[in-house]
């Protein structure tokens, strides 16, 4: 495979193309993405090519195409295509030469940058491309283009506007709309989505360097562009600025503003904007960039592979370009604002995999996260009624947070039948109920913020509670409430019976649900009766008392195994070797059907193992060490959200070579040499668990018993590993090293403490710790 990927030794903050290749478009329009967390733009180039995917995302703009599709974020009309003609030949990267060609993304400033020298035939010119999304004005995106002719004088053409023609593969989202061109410069369109009817106005103005410049506006099928034309004598450049916007009707700032108040808007944006010019706006971005991210809690790793640092620098990039944190409406997509991949919806990766990333750094950014769930409720209920139950059934992907269930119902074909393969996940994969519980109490945990507590999460913790407790179904035989029919998080087991992480969870939900009502009937009696009024606590406080103690909670065998399920233990092992040494996830599909696959000892991702990190105080060290041998060598790491736990476990175990080895895998999922991993997007849960690798593994941090604990574990390759987290609301520095922690706190707090390794000490002063 033709290496194309560049890192630089002496920079974390940029990864580089080295060389333009075809094949490889999908992976570096995923990973180059951008945005600012309301829209998001994959990198496709200016010029196009066949197999590209150009896609630009709002975030909670959700339409079906029609009645009989799933909902999922429309892919907005285009602003960044130009066609580029010289003296009418078009360019293209597949033919003539290409040389000193360079893409590098600077996760710092947000900026991606194109540069290369073009020869065909007696063509010679130097190209180079700029853009970025700004971090500091939501609604705008920049791009600058410069062209140096290397020959004889020149004609050239340039066609660029707003193409809605653009598709969810094929899916169209959006009515023809208005078009108009203001000024003899601005172009401005709107588009409507067909059934959400959320209106979009997508404004744009160039400016060119050269002297003299014809133009013809053209307007066709949901397209409206300029064709710009103008000589470039030998060695003249000229410098193209393309400044856009992008509005909808939903953003929370507009809900009072008809289309027209939203155009008008954005017109006199666009003109301040222009007036900026791109350098302006780029360096106010990079600024926003620097102020709300990378001087916040620092993470600084000192290790033999410069990787690693780039590698959680990436993650950060990655992870406050997808994240709407400007409306708790919202939530993050499973592919980010990358890609069209899972439709932009979300899943439990949020809670378990990114959301504790925002809890200990940006925690005004967790709490937009978490509130989304509970104005996700009313969808909750809906799901839960129309199973047969009560409370709040949270949907396994979700959408608009009112809408409750979005999965497909089928997916790939079925090797075998030749058909459609029923996904199962929307039905019977119950734990996301849990884990929107668990995510909601740790925000809780680290942030102390009672407001919350008591106007929004106690009654999302309550009423997944009441779920739990009517989806129990009691064995008389058994003499034990037991959950069946049910997905785990190993999706290659289907339809099983007592998933040992699901009735744990539930289990930990209603315990739960049982310590806040007594706490709220002792302390907080006033919420108290208000959350009864809307749920009937009285009723159903005694039922969580009878039911929590008969839960079945499956316990280790003799060999201190504990069952994934009911029949997992008693299933069929095969060779695995050839899936578990494979470069591509799911290989094992191309030999076994999921209904075969399901009868057999292997596991997609973290399952037992998961639930042996996430409540690490309710097991042995023993048993953990047990379950590993027995499950990690079944697990085929077939999903992104496996190996970071996996290295997490496995650092808290001792296992610091093999964690550091997970580790190194697992940053390779997006940002590796893989060229076909990201085709659909980036993998958002994996890049949360770059950052939990790096501070909940080897930093250590935990919330243990609603406390904290710092156990740190380097692996060898790491000298010194420096990280920040908010605690209460207070910043703690915490450095580790091999034979040192010290964890300074901003403020001295005297009521506050931790734990390290047995001990608890006081946030009064700074610590030194010697390991």
């Amino acid at each position: 495979m033709e290496k194309t990927m560049k890192y630089f030794s002496n920079n974390p903050w940029k990864i580089e193309e080295m060389r333009f290749c075809k094949k490889y478009l999908g992976k570096y329009e995923a990973i180059f993405s951008l945005g600012n967390g309301y829209m998001g733009l994959r990198s496709a180039t200016e010029e196009k090519y066949l197999g590209e995917k150009r896609n630009t995302f709002v975030a909670g703009t959700f339409n079906k195409a029609t009645t009989e599709e799933i909902t999922e974020l429309p892919n907005v009309p285009d602003l960044i295509q130009m066609t580029i003609r010289i003296d009418d030949v078009e360019l293209d990267l597949t033919q003539g030469e290409t040389s000193h060609y360079s893409r590098c993304l600077n996760f710092k400033s947000g900026e991606l940058t194109r540069k290369f020298v073009w020869t065909y035939e007696d063509l010679k010119l130097e190209f180079e491309f700029r853009r970025f999304v700004s971090f500091e004005r939501l609604h705008v995106l920049g791009q600058q283009i410069k062209i140096k002719n290397l020959g004889k004088k020149r004609n050239l053409k340039i066609i660029s506007g707003i193409d809605g023609q653009v598709t969810n593969s094929g899916s169209q989202h959006f009515t023809e709309g208005e078009k108009s061109y203001t000024n003899n410069k601005f172009i401005q369109m709107t588009s409507t989505t067909t059934e959400s009817k959320i209106f979009f106005v997508l404004s744009t103005v160039h400016h060119f360097s050269a002297k003299q410049v014809d133009s013809r506006i053209e307007m066709s099928r949901r397209r409206i562009y300029n064709r710009y034309c103008f000589d470039l004598a030998k060695n003249e450049e000229v410098v193209i600025e393309k400044l856009s916007s992008i509005y909808t009707s939903i953003d929370k700032e507009l809900e009072s503003k008809t289309k027209d108040d939203v155009q008008k808007l954005a017109l006199a944006e666009l003109n301040e904007i222009e007036t900026a010019g791109f350098e302006k706006l780029l360096k106010e971005s990079t600024k926003a960039w620097e102020e709300k991210v990378w001087q916040i809690l620092p993470v600084t790793i000192e290790s033999n592979d410069k990787k690693d640092q780039l590698a959680l620098n990436f993650a950060k990039y990655h992870l406050h370009i997808m994240t709407p944190a400007h409306d708790e409406r919202m939530n993050i997509g499973a592919k980010g604002l990358s890609g069209e991949g899972y439709k932009g919806h979300t899943f439990w990766d949020t809670e378990i995999f990114l959301l504790p990333y925002f809890t200990f750094t940006h925690p005004e950014i967790a709490k937009s996260l978490v509130s989304y769930r509970y104005w996700g409720l009313e969808g909750a209920h809906k799901k839960a009624l129309d199973n047969g139950f009560v409370g709040a059934q949270y949907p396994w992907e979700a959408a608009w947070p009112t809408s409750g269930e979005t999965t497909p119902i089928w997916g790939e074909a079925n090797i075998v039948t030749g058909e459609s393969t029923k996904i199962w996940s929307g039905f019977i994969e119950l734990h996301i109920t849990s884990d929107v519980a668990y995510g909601i109490k740790q925000y809780l945990d680290v942030t102390g913020d009672q407001k919350f507590a008591e106007t929004k999460g106690y009654e999302v913790i309550l009423d997944t509670a009441k779920f739990w407790a009517s989806r129990l179904e009691w064995n008389s035989r058994e003499n034990r409430y037991e959950i069946t029919d049910v997905i785990g998080p190993d999706e290659y087991k289907e339809h099983i019976d007592n998933n040992a992480f699901t009735n744990y969870t539930a289990h930990w939900n209603i315990s739960l649900a049982l310590r806040i009502c007594a706490n709220l009937k002792k302390n907080y009696l006033d919420v108290f009766k208000e959350l009864d009024k809307k749920m009937n606590l009285a009723e159903i406080y005694p039922q969580w008392q009878e039911k929590v103690r008969k839960i079945y909670l499956p316990k280790a065998n003799e060999a201190q195994i504990i069952p994934q399920d009911d029949t997992y233990l008693s299933k069929k092992s095969i060779d695995l070797v050839k899936y578990k040494q494979s470069s591509q996830v799911g290989t094992i599909f191309h030999d076994y059907t999921i209904e075969q696959i399901s009868e057999m000892q292997v596991s997609k991702q973290a399952d037992l193992l998961l639930l042996l990190f996430l409540f690490e105080d309710h097991f042995s060290k023993e048993e953990k060490l047990k379950n590993w041998d027995y499950y990690e060598p079944k697990t085929l790491h077939d999903s992104s959200l496996s190996l970071s736990t996996h290295a997490i476990l496995a650092a808290d175990l001792g296992k610091k070579e093999l964690s550091y080895s997970l580790f190194e895998r697992a940053i390779d999922i997006d940002m590796g040499e893989n060229m076909k991993s990201s085709d659909s997007g980036i993998h958002a849960a994996s890049l949360g668990g770059i950052w939990e690798m790096t501070v909940l593994g080897y930093g250590g941090i935990r919330v243990i018993n609603e406390g904290l604990r710092i156990d740190p574990h380097l692996p060898e390759a790491w000298t010194k590993l420096s990280f920040g987290i908010k605690w209460r609301g207070i910043d703690l520095n915490i450095e580790v090293s091999k034979t040192k922690l010290a964890v300074r706190p901003a403020e001295k707090v005297p009521h506050l403490t931790f734990t390290s390794f047995g001990k608890e000490y006081t946030l009064d002063h700074n610590i030194l710790i010697e390991l």
